[in-house]
């Protein structure tokens, strides 16, 4: 978080966030339960979202402490356990992967069926709705964009042939 100062991370077995202040270097627990949360960043409104194993969601959490749920279904189905989440500036778009690791047993999660194709998806900024953007990745895990935003970079950690897909 620039504005803060500070750096989240989830030690997800755990079921806690942890902050590093750069102010003085210390680190210290910052949220827990976090819903065994895996991947977290910050919109362009200084806001933490989330993506939670546990849960099969996707969380905003807000200024005055409350917790917005911007995804946990897609057709009628539960997600499978988003994994790593990221935001576009220029129209607040939310996107994330959805692999299932946190349902694929009690480790990291809670183990459950995975109704859904292991997917990335994409929320949209202005009206919350969600698409489905690609679900050619075996495992889609961890994804970035391109400085200029014009690609999407997703490792997929279930091809070691090829572990990075892009998308423009």
């Amino acid at each position: 978080n620039g504005v803060g100062r500070y750096l989240v991370w989830s030690d997800i077995p755990n079921d806690l966030q942890l902050r590093w202040l750069e102010e003085d270097g210390h680190v210290s627990p910052f949220r827990r339960p976090s819903g065994n949360s895996n991947g977290n960043t910050f919109d362009f409104q200084g806001r933490q979202i989330s993506c939670e194993h546990l849960n099969r969601r996707v969380v905003r959490y807000e200024p005055d402490g409350s917790v917005t749920v911007l995804a946990d279904s897609f057709g009628g189905k539960p997600l499978n356990a988003p994994n790593d989440v990221v935001v576009r500036p220029d129209d607040g778009s939310i996107w994330f992967t959805d692999p299932g690791y946190g349902s694929m047993g009690d480790y990291e999660g809670r183990k459950g069926e995975l109704e859904l194709a292991e997917a990335v998806y994409r929320i949209d900024g202005t009206t919350g709705s969600l698409t489905l953007l690609t679900d050619e990745a075996i495992k889609p895990n961890g994804l970035c964009f391109s400085p200029d935003y014009s690609k999407l970079y997703v490792a997929d950690t279930g091809r070691p042939d090829r572990d990075i897909k892009v998308w423009d």
